[in-house]
């Protein structure tokens, strides 16, 4: 099986309609040697700040700035269920990869401060 991550429900559901993957499950779609799913806005987030510190809970000028040595991130309290079903996908036995199937243009902007990458009209990566 091949798990397809998409950004939204609606991508999901145009990449599984293509890909033959018509069983309809909770937060998933299924078939063909194929397993959709996708993310539903931001899956995690960075913490606040008294995950640090109790001390943090209230803010004090004193306090500031607050830098972590290392951050921490927690799932968003909205997305906690599909986060669930991404997580247990990903840990199927019969899942040997996974494809990243959401928005390249934000991925690749990124990319492009650190290497020389150029992006051509039909989509193809040139580096």
């Amino acid at each position: 099986m091949k798990l397809v991550l998409a950004e939204k429900p609606s991508v999901a559901q145009s990449l599984a309609k293509v890909l033959g993957a018509n069983k309809r499950c909770d937060g998933y779609l299924e078939g063909n040697g194929y397993v959709v799913s996708w993310c539903v806005g931001h899956l995690v987030e960075l913490s606040q700040p008294e995950a640090y510190n109790e001390t943090y809970a209230k803010w004090r000028l004193e306090d500031l700035p607050i830098l972590p040595t290392a951050w921490k991130y927690q799932v968003s309290a909205s997305t906690k269920k599909q986060f669930g079903i991404l997580k247990d996908l990903m840990k199927r036995e019969d899942v040997k990869s996974l494809v990243c199937a959401t928005d390249v243009g934000r991925i690749l902007r990124t990319f492009k401060i650190k290497k020389n990458v150029e992006v051509t009209d039909n989509g193809k990566i040139i580096i």
